[in-house]
């Protein structure tokens, strides 16, 4: 016997707000057996709103006020698909996005957040920043920093449009970071002018009296001009012009006003007020669709309407887990009632606050408010970055029937001809010397060979490193594509290998189609076709693929065509092995996966291309053996040593850090035996950088052999064609022998 839930349920998170954080927090404490959680965000990270304001002024980093939601996902045992939604398939049971093929789902939750509602306002979107999606927004006010760091000297007025508690502590925030920024320059913080305009005549009309004229006042102490009755009519490039005629000139304009919904929702056919907000019932369930939930934002309480406000979603996140999983497990599900009023404790940008409390007459701002705001925003935080261990205790697991091995493993025929349908439906054929392929059932495929070409054959085959099946066929494809490109060879067909995490036929076709969709996506790309290939059931996901091409004879790029005068040149910068490392560890920043997978998912076909263009010689893909590991296969019996230039090799971000903190894959002890082709091995395993020179890489780049005269050329086509990272390496030479009988070792590292 073994214990090994399949998966029966689909639950599908869209959106990775406050609540949904909170609900998969939950579900990484206490798993839900047989439900494989998917997670559909429009990024990696999630910001707190808590913290944002906080942020604005300087007062916390980026990752402080971001959750890691690939981390948590994985806590979560979840997909994570780094994608936007765009609709739902209602009839289907499907979500549809931007990238992704439909996502099916059994039981959906959708937590997604508002936007602000623009007005028909000329130039608005052409000339101003919404602060939401709040991603688009701190990449705006970051360009303003630097602005003001690069020239502290020069006079910058900022415009913030929306007088509401949102738009009041942004232009506080705001001008509290850039203040400190100009007096950390030694220039005058006169510079700064800040503006706010708002079309009522008192600001923050959602709060009381006594708050409301306290911000008025902080407002004018600060020096920020006030526009009262001042709506807004037209923006132009550095100008607000207002219906009354008056204009101001501002460098920057943040628009900051009411929350709307996006429109995706109501076009799908679920219930939503005239807003355009989805209605749910006290069980947060959609009074149209009962297997749909929301929350946050995003959800309209017919019963206990509420205002947008963070604490909401913050409180909705455990009844929302909880619902979830007694919906999946069949029990009747709890009733969620909000209170009636919330404390918020709002920024006046220095490290003070002021609390509001209903009809409180409450307002001063106080340094003791803001440490206790920061106290409570720093716990909330703690949870999500300080995760239990993973998993209930394997006792409590159902025991289930063994599963077959052997050809009794593998996937049902009904699994199959039901994704290689919707497969050959949505990717067709666009290969004509295919003559037994997908389209039938035969036990092979046939493909036709060209008389005067020869061909080339690659395997490769490994663990799923990405919950996400979709993108890990894509990785996969370029991984094993790139073996072909290294060769110089034009890719023709492949044959994928597959084997599932145990599920009902509906997971396993679903699981299976994103798989080979995206292995399909990359291949075809490449002017090559899937043919066939092989699936099984196991404990865990992995892919593989087959691939074979063509080149003629008289034009092969082996590795062995390494020759004297020439430089090295690499593609793509190294360290996929040390931050998946980090990543099993939960010590990868977001920021870094995104960036690996950016770097896995950029074909090498294009670079080989070049690399033939400018006669290169020899070439080879840096992959599990890593850099050194490759290179010695190139120099292996080859009268040739190799000047290799440290600080020229292009790493990714985060790798530093990862290898002081002494992390390494596992496969990097075999992979460090290479260092003894390196001559001056001593002093180089000094550097710090030393044990990137062994990390194994997935879907890496390609390492080729130049002659001199065409390097500076080959460089600057690459970085043309987005091969940015591209750098010289290293350059060869002759390799003398240090007795009548041998060779020194030939690789120097400098």
């Amino acid at each position: 016997m073994e214990r090994q839930q399949p998966i029966e349920k689909e639950l599908v998170l869209i959106g990775g707000g406050h609540s949904h954080a909170i609900a998969l927090r939950n579900f990484a404490m206490n798993p839900l057996p047989g439900v494989r959680i998917t997670l559909i965000s429009e990024q990696s990270n999630t910001p707190y709103s808590g913290m944002l304001p906080g942020h604005v002024a300087g007062h916390y980093t980026y990752e402080e006020c971001h959750i890691d939601l690939r981390q948590l996902a994985t806590a979560a045992q979840a997909q994570l698909y780094v994608d936007q939604a765009i609709g739902l398939n209602l009839d289907q049971n499907q979500v549809l996005c931007t990238v992704h093929p439909p996502v099916h789902f059994d039981t959906l939750s959708i937590d997604i957040g508002s936007t602000p509602e623009l007005p028909d306002v000329p130039g608005l979107l052409d000339y101003s920043v919404p602060v939401k999606p709040w991603r688009f927004f701190l990449q705006q006010w970051q360009q303003v920093i630097e602005r003001v760091i690069q020239h502290p000297d020069q006079p910058i007025s900022i415009g913030v449009v929306g007088g509401g508690a949102g738009g009041v502590e942004l232009v506080l925030t705001i001008q509290h970071q850039l203040q400190q920024i100009l007096q950390a320059a030694g220039q005058s913080v006169s510079n700064l002018t800040m503006h706010l305009f708002h079309r009522g005549a008192r600001v923050m009309t959602g709060h009381n009296a006594r708050i409301r004229n306290r911000f008025q006042q902080i407002l004018i102490q600060q020096g920020i001009n006030l526009h009262l009755k001042k709506t807004v009519l037209q923006v132009q490039r550095g100008k607000v012009l207002c219906e009354s005629g008056f204009q101001v000139e501002c460098d920057t304009i943040f628009w900051v006003t009411r929350a709307s919904a996006p429109i995706w929702p109501r076009q799908s056919g679920i219930a939503t007020d005239n807003r355009g907000f989805i209605q749910v019932r006290p069980t947060l369930q959609s009074v149209s669709h009962p297997h749909i939930f929301a929350a946050g934002d995003i959800a309209a309480m017919v019963e206990s309407p509420r205002p947008k406000a963070g604490v909401f979603a913050v409180r909705q996140g455990k009844p929302l887990a909880e619902n979830l999983r007694r919906l999946l497990q069949g029990e009747s599900l709890q009733i969620y009632k909000p209170q009636s009023k919330f404390l918020s404790l709002i920024s006046t940008g220095d490290r003070k606050a002021i609390m509001s409390w209903g009809a409180l007459p409450l307002g001063n701002e106080s340094a003791w408010l803001w440490r206790w705001k920061d106290a409570i925003d720093r716990k909330f935080m703690d949870q999500f970055r300080e995760l239990p261990i993973m998993g209930a205790d394997s006792s409590s697991e159902p025991l289930l029937p063994m599963q077959c091995a052997g050809c009794g493993s593998k996937v049902g025929s009904s699994v199959l001809e039901q994704t290689l349908s919707r497969l050959r439906q949505d990717y067709p054929p666009c290969r004509q010397d295919i003559l037994v392929g997908l389209a039938g059932a035969d036990d092979a495929a046939v493909v036709e060979v060209p008389p005067d070409q020869v061909m080339v054959h690659t395997l490769d085959y490994f663990r799923s490193l990405i919950n996400d099946p979709f993108i890990f066929g894509q990785i996969a494809a370029h991984h094993s594509l790139s073996d072909l490109f290294a060769m110089g060879a034009t890719p023709q067909s492949a044959l994928a290998m597959a084997t599932l995490s145990y599920g009902t036929d509906k997971a396993l076709t679903e699981t299976l189609y994103h798989l080979l969709a995206g292995a399909t996506k990359v291949l075809q790309q490449a002017g090559a076709e899937l043919v066939g290939g092989h699936t099984t059931e196991g404990a865990e996901l992995t892919f593989g693929l087959a691939c074979n091409g063509f080149i003629h004879r008289d034009r092969i790029l082996s590795k062995q065509g390494i020759q004297p005068n020439q430089v090295l040149i690499l593609t793509k910068p190294l360290g996929t092995g040390l931050i998946f490392a980090a990543a099993m560890r939960q010590q990868a920043r977001d920021i870094w996966l995104d960036s690996a997978l950016q770097s896995m998912l950029q074909s090498n076909q294009v670079a080989a291309q070049y690399f033939l263009k400018h006669q290169a010689t020899a070439c080879t893909d840096i992959t599990g053996f890593g850099l050194i590991g490759h290179l010695s296969e190139m120099l292996h019996s080859s009268p040739i040593q190799v000047q290799l230039e440290l600080a020229s090799i292009p790493a990714m971000s985060g790798v530093a850090e990862i290898i002081s903190q002494n992390i390494h894959s596992s496969l990097y002890p075999q992979n460090l035996t290479a260092g003894n082709w390196v001559a001056n091995q001593s002093q180089a395993q000094t550097h710090l950088l030393w044990p990137l020179l062994f990390d194994p890489q997935t879907s890496g780049g390609l390492l080729a052999t130049v002659p001199k005269e065409h390097a500076d050329k080959c460089l600057e086509d690459l970085n043309d064609m987005g091969y940015t990272h591209s750098s010289i390496i290293g350059t060869t030479v002759s390799n003398q022998p240090q007795t009548s009988n041998s060779l020194q070792k030939p690789i120097f590292i400098h």
